[in-house]
């Protein structure tokens, strides 16, 4: 019988389901669940740092999709939420930045703290197609995982312990993600005191 700080307990399917549910409904941290699983690999050879990767990728491209699907059958609420605050020049302005760069913005988002529910939602609302929004999706979640799992990596190798270098895997997660919101926070207020001043 293993305990519960045996690295195998987390298991494949903890981080494909944990990613997929904090795609879809952001309660879990899930680049925590990327950073811990990768440590893991990395510091006890139990699970395989690939197969870590290419469930955390398919996680999180399975829930960007739904979140995106949602948006564009039509969401209410998602067209609400897009809609209802822009006046209809700025709602333009925003369908022709999604349509001159739209890729782009779909992988800076997932790769912002809080930035990527906004961005997915816009763009179902906005009506982006299919067909260019799952090549930036699925290029967008594979950088999200690398980016995260680098940093279970750097854990694990500091760390022979699984426990530790998981537990500083998901420190680093979320010390990083906090730093990137005050960043976020910080440009946005400047933006707006510029726009103030004018």
């Amino acid at each position: 019988m293993t305990g519960w700080t045996d690295p195998s307990a987390l298991g494949y399917s903890a981080v494909f389901g944990g990613v997929l549910i904090g795609s879809i409904v952001p309660i879990v941290p899930t680049g925590a669940v990327v950073g811990a699983a990768a440590a893991i690999a990395v510091s006890s050879g139990t699970m395989s740092l690939p197969l870590v990767l290419l469930l955390s990728v398919l996680g999180a491209l399975f829930g960007d999709l739904a979140t995106f699907a949602v948006a564009h059958a039509g969401s209410s609420a998602a067209q609400r939420w897009v809609t209802g605050r822009q006046s209809p020049e700025r709602l333009a302005a925003a369908r022709a930045q999604f349509e001159r760069r739209g890729g782009l913005l779909v992988v800076v988002g997932r790769l912002l703290p809080a930035g990527r529910i906004p961005v997915l939602v816009a763009a179902g609302a906005l009506e982006y197609p299919w067909r260019r929004f799952v090549p930036a999706a699925v290029l967008a979640c594979t950088l999200w995982a690398l980016a995260y799992a680098a940093l279970g990596v750097l854990s694990g190798g500091l760390f022979d312990d699984p426990v530790l270098a998981t537990v500083l895997a998901a420190v680093l997660v979320l010390v990083l993600a906090g730093l990137g919101s005050l960043v976020s926070t910080w440009r946005r207020r400047r933006r707006a005191r510029a726009g103030a001043a004018r």
